[in-house]
C-alpha cells in the first residue's frame, strides 16, 4: 500500500495537490523524517486520544510533545491516549501506528497547532497511512486541509 483508501479519496474530494514521497520502513515519527531526509518540524503527526464524547485526532509536528494538561484546559475534560486497537479499528486502512493527521478523511473530529512550525512553514508531510511512503503538500494545502479542524496552544517541541 503506498497511501490509504481512505486518505487517497478525501484528498482527490478536496481536490489536493500532493505527491508520494517513499522512505525506509520506520516505526516512530521522528525515525520516519530521519529516513525520509525530512526535517521533523515538517512532519505532521496525528495522534488519537479519547475523551468522554468519542475520539479526537490531534495533530502536531513529529518534534512535538502534547502538553496533555493544557489539552484537558483547552477541551474542558480529561484525555487519554487512544490503544493502538481503538486506532486499528478506526484507521483500519493504515497500518499500526501509522495513522495520517488527516481525521476529516476518516470522520474524526481534529484539533492542530498552528501555532508550530505547520503554521508556518512552505512544505509539510504526513503518513500516507504506512510505514513507507509521505505525503508532501505545500503549508498552504495543508492549511486547506486543516479547515474544519479545531486549533489550540497545546503543544511543545521536545
Amino acid at each position: 500500500m503506498a497511501i490509504a483508501n481512505a486518505l487517497e479519496s478525501y484528498l482527490l474530494q478536496q481536490g489536493a495537490d500532493y505527491q508520494l514521497t517513499a522512505h525506509e520502513h520506520s516505526d516512530f515519527s521522528m525515525d520516519t523524517a530521519q529516513k525520509a531526509h525530512v526535517p521533523g518540524d515538517a512532519l505532521a503527526k496525528g495522534v488519537l486520544i479519547r475523551d468522554e464524547e468519542g475520539y479526537l485526532l490531534v495533530v502536531l509536528p513529529s518534534d512535538y510533545h502534547i502538553k496533555l494538561e493544557t489539552l484537558h484546559t483547552l477541551l474542558h475534560q480529561e484525555v487519554v491516549l487512544a490503544t493502538e486497537t481503538e486506532a486499528g479499528s478506526l484507521f483500519s486502512d493504515c497500518e499500526p501506528g501509522a495513522v495520517p493527521p488527516i481525521g476529516a478523511a476518516y470522520g474524526i473530529k481534529t484539533i492542530w497547532d498552528p501555532n508550530t512550525s505547520l503554521g508556518k512553514l512552505d512544505d509539510i508531510y504526513f503518513e500516507a497511512g504506512d510505514h513507507a511512503h509521505l505525503v508532501h503538500v505545500t503549508g498552504e494545502q495543508f492549511h486547506e486541509l486543516m479547515a474544519s479542524a479545531e486549533r489550540g496552544d497545546f503543544s511543545q517541541h521536545i
